[in-house]
Formats: C-alpha cells, structure tokens, sequence
C-alpha cells in the first residue's frame, strides 16, 4: 500500500462509519415472537394455538376428511378445520374448498407422505397472512397449526424463550399480504 493510501484509510473509515450507523439506527426493528402464538384463522376468526415452527420449511394445519376433487380441470380439496377455539375453549368445525397449489413430500418418524397444499388466511398479530398450508390430520399432535420458514421470513424473528408476545387482532376486511 503507497503512503497516500495508508493515510486515507482512516479518514475514509471515520467519515464512512456515521453513515453506516445512520442508516442502521433508521431501519424498523424486526418483530420478535414467541415460539407459541395466537392466531385467527381466517375468515371465520377461529382463535388457535400456533406453532413457529423454524425446522419445517412450509405451513401445516390440521384438516379432516380430505377429499380431493376436480373443478374447472383443476386439483382442488375440500377438507373440515376442527380446531379448538382457544378464546372459548369449544371444538370449532369449518368447512373448507381450496384450489391444490401444489403436493409436498414430507419425511418423518413414520416414514414419507405426500400431501395437498392450499392457501389459506390466518391473522398474525394485526396482519392477515395468505400462505401455503399443507394439510394433514394433525388431531394428535399439541398444536393444530404449524408456521414454517416460507412464513416466517415474512413474519419477522422467533425468540424461543417467549410465548403468547401479542394478541391477534385482524378486521376481516384487512387486505391480505
């Protein structure tokens, strides 16, 4: 490096870093959640438990009775959410058709299974998200809806130590993301 080069390189880094530090402090602070949150699913604001669930790469929601079908030479399914209403603490019922935006394998314990993915509607906090769920009955499992990576990188950050950091509060009329 010449001498004229080695006695502006700190010039260029104490006048660079105030501008480094400006638009650090003027970006918005990602939203932190918890690991356990309440949400709506949408329309029918069904209050649930859900899962941010930072291993799995798409959504999951527990859905019955799964019954695929054509409409307008199209993949679609038709599925009940029976989910418990964590605001009343009744089993909720809701009927569902949706377009098949595409099939998931997924790998577990037991083995590999394909299954249907839809969009569907679910209040975060107060924004409504439209994202891919894939669909299986999950009656067993402690929590009813799964949030995964593809959703959660629209959400914001996951502090593991944390549940329940905000309510849901969504207007059905809310346009989703």
């Amino acid at each position: 490096m010449n001498r004229l080069a080695s006695l502006m390189l700190p010039l260029l880094l104490i006048f660079a870093a105030p501008v480094t530090f400006a638009a650090a402090a003027s970006t918005k602070a990602p939203q932190v959640f918890g690991w356990i949150e309440e949400g709506l699913v949408q329309p029918e604001n069904i209050a649930v438990k859900i899962k941010l669930d930072t291993g799995a790469l798409t959504s999951s929601m527990d859905a019955k009775d799964l019954q695929p079908f054509h409409k307008n030479g199209e993949k679609w399914v038709r599925f009940n959410v029976e989910l418990k209403d964590s605001n009343t603490g009744k089993v909720v019922s809701a009927p569902f058709e949706r377009r098949v935006e595409r099939t998931v394998k997924v790998r577990g314990a037991g083995g590999a299974e394909r299954r249907p993915v839809v969009l569907m509607n679910i209040c975060i906090g107060k924004q409504i998200y439209s994202e891919q769920f894939s669909l299986k009955n999950r009656g067993k499992m402690n929590y009813p809806v799964l949030i995964g990576r593809r959703t959660l990188e629209h959400l914001g950050m996951v502090d593991v130590s944390k549940t329940f950091t905000l309510e849901p509060h969504c207007a059905k009329s809310l346009a989703a993301r």
